[in-house]
């Protein structure tokens, strides 16, 4: 069996033979290849994804998804030469970027230089997986799906919820995305982290104490309230809405407590591993 580093050189060195034609990496008609031989092969860290450039267009709607602005903290995984946490810091958010490649790291910082926002911008030389990601209010990447896949679980765990995640060219598996766009070839996946709402609730209003029950997969609920099912039910960051017993219930997460306009929940019991599809329940 090859090893990562060779499967990933062969990968680019077809894809680099066909002008980057096919799909299945960052060496794709989506980003302009720039998969260094010398990296992949030389002596090099082992590289989880083979390095390609994102367009500037593509870098600016990512950030636009996001809605990225002043007073953002943006960590970008698999930085390359550092282009979208610099085009974050133009707009006057902080930018972490990580690659494990310390070539690439050293062209970020002189590039950041370049670009008077070296102050607002950091790099660092590190393994992603092994990277905090909590203080992130946004994370964008352009990695591989099976990178994506073990990122999943992190995103969910140590992002606020309200944190933004852009994905260049693939998306999460069974998290679907809150929003996508498409630039040119580039295809982007957004997603909202969801507060985690799973297990039981206490709910009061106007008619009384009822019994709450969520399950969760993802952004997605299910559940009842009473002996009323729950229909058409999401939580998009910190917000939560749901349908039950004829009306519709809307607010906002809190920890363990949930507020909408004339309701209120207190959680007494977490779920404490969220299913990843209903029908595993």
């Amino acid at each position: 069996m090859l090893s990562r580093r060779a499967r990933i050189a062969a990968l680019a060195l077809t894809l680099l033979a066909i002008g980057a034609g096919g799909v299945g990496a960052r060496c794709l008609s989506v980003g302009q290849a720039r998969c260094s031989l010398d990296t992949l092969l030389h002596g090099a860290p082992d590289l989880d994804v083979p390095y390609a450039v994102t367009r500037p267009e593509a870098v600016a709607a990512m950030l636009d998804l996001a809605e990225v602005g002043p007073g953002d903290h943006v960590i970008d995984l698999g930085t390359g030469d550092g282009r979208i946490a610099i085009a974050a810091a133009e707009r006057g958010a902080t930018a972490l970027g990580i690659d494990i490649d310390p070539v690439l790291v050293a062209e970020a910082r002189g590039k950041a230089r370049e670009a008077g926002v070296a102050a607002r911008t950091r790099f660092l030389a590190q393994d992603l997986f092994e990277t905090p990601l909590g203080d992130a209010d946004v994370v964008t990447m352009f990695l591989l799906p099976e990178v994506n896949q073990r990122l999943r679980p992190r995103l969910l765990a140590e992002l606020r919820p309200g944190a933004h995640v852009v994905s260049h060219a693939f998306a999460m598996g069974a998290w679907q995305p809150d929003g996508e766009a498409r630039v040119g070839g580039s295809r982007l996946y957004h997603w909202v982290v969801p507060a985690q709402v799973a297990g039981r609730w206490t709910l009061r209003d106007a008619a009384g104490e009822h019994a709450l029950v969520l399950r969760q997969a993802f952004q997605r609920l299910e559940g009842s309230l009473a002996n009323a099912r729950l229909t058409e039910g999401r939580v998009r960051g910190e917000q939560i809405a749901f349908d039950a017993g004829g009306r519709r219930y809307s607010g906002m997460v809190s920890g363990e407590r949930m507020r909408g306009e004339d309701w209120e929940a207190v959680r007494t019991e977490a779920q404490s591993s969220p299913a990843t599809s209903f029908h595993q329940r």
